[in-house]
């Protein structure tokens, strides 16, 4: 549910928005304990992550005393139902509270469901803190261009951040940009992402998703089933070691010529009986263009000795 109604629905606005709606998601606050959260005994869960993986990252500059303060201002959002964000003034701490060193004054319990304000603000000050800029800007060069942003990289991302008040699609123009894009080393594709795109590339036609499930499974990249909030790892050495499984896609996606799951039309390569032409067919396709000479000449050798 969060990330069909949060993630996916927001992840080409603005990251306030984005933000904002985890917040409100109770899928979220529920899988980081928030709705145990009450006067008297806070839970700190939810707060240190929104500070720590969502905004400001582990070197932003917060305190375990900005974490504590902060829960007890977010003390009162919780869930009902099935599934609906609320804020609960029962459960809310009306005390003072200094969270980065914004106070936040004490109030009567009378003002009731206005205290749920004083989280508001607190999303507020953290979307406008200089720490969420670098630490947006830097996950979204390492997760689209390379492993390790320059601070000029980051910078001029996380300018765009601010002058455009967390436009992501801005934010991507910068991280995307031709200068970035020619000097950028090739990135190791995760599980889902090599069978995803390689699935998009070939134009195979999928009657039922669970053989690729299950493919993506056997890789290590299941969805949703990274049990700690702070994801998959993006990195290669993390992936590198788990080869067999991406090998046995290959020959699997190969193999699929007409399934009932899965058809995967090699006519769409094999558009002339040439076999140069069928190679730069499978160039254009699977390696945009930049297939090596040696793997070139391979596969020109073994599709002339077989071009069907």
């Amino acid at each position: 549910v969060d990330d069909r109604d949060v993630i996916r629905q927001y992840a080409m606005t603005t990251f306030p928005q984005l933000l904002r709606a985890s917040a409100h998601s109770a899928a979220m606050l529920v899988y980081l304990d928030q709705q145990l959260s009450r006067r008297g005994a806070p839970n700190q869960n939810y707060a240190r992550e929104i500070m720590e993986l969502h905004t400001l990252g582990v070197n932003g500059g917060y305190t375990q005393t900005d974490v504590a303060e902060l829960s007890r201002v977010l003390t009162g959002w919780t869930q009902a139902g099935r599934g609906n964000f609320l804020f609960n003034p029962t459960l809310h701490d009306f005390g003072a509270k200094v969270v980065l060193g914004v106070n936040v004054p004490a109030s009567s319990s009378g003002i009731g469901i206005a205290a749920q304000q004083e989280g508001e603000n607190m999303l507020t000050m953290l979307l406008t803190h200089p720490s969420t800029a670098t630490f947006v800007s830097t996950k979204l060069l390492k997760f689209f261009l390379r492993y390790d942003p320059s601070p000029t990289q980051i910078a001029a991302v996380a300018a765009a951040y601010t002058s455009t008040q967390g436009d992501i699609k801005a934010m991507l123009r910068v991280v995307l940009s031709k200068a970035n894009l020619t000097a950028a080393p090739a990135k190791y594709k995760r599980p889902y992402h090599l069978v995803i795109s390689s699935v998009r590339a070939l134009g195979v036609a999928v009657a039922n998703a669970g053989s690729l499930a299950s493919q993506i499974s056997t890789a290590g990249h299941a969805p949703f089933a990274w049990e700690t909030p702070d994801g998959y790892p993006d990195t290669a050495e993390y992936w590198a070691g788990n080869i067999l499984p991406r090998w046995n896609y290959a020959v699997f996606i190969s193999n699929a010529a007409s399934t009932t799951t899965l058809n995967f039309n090699v006519a769409t390569i094999m558009t002339t009986p040439t076999a140069a032409a069928i190679v730069a067919n499978i160039d254009r396709l699977m390696f945009g263009g930049e297939m090596t000479q040696r793997l070139r000449d391979e596969l020109s050798a073994y599709v002339a000795g077989s071009p069907t």
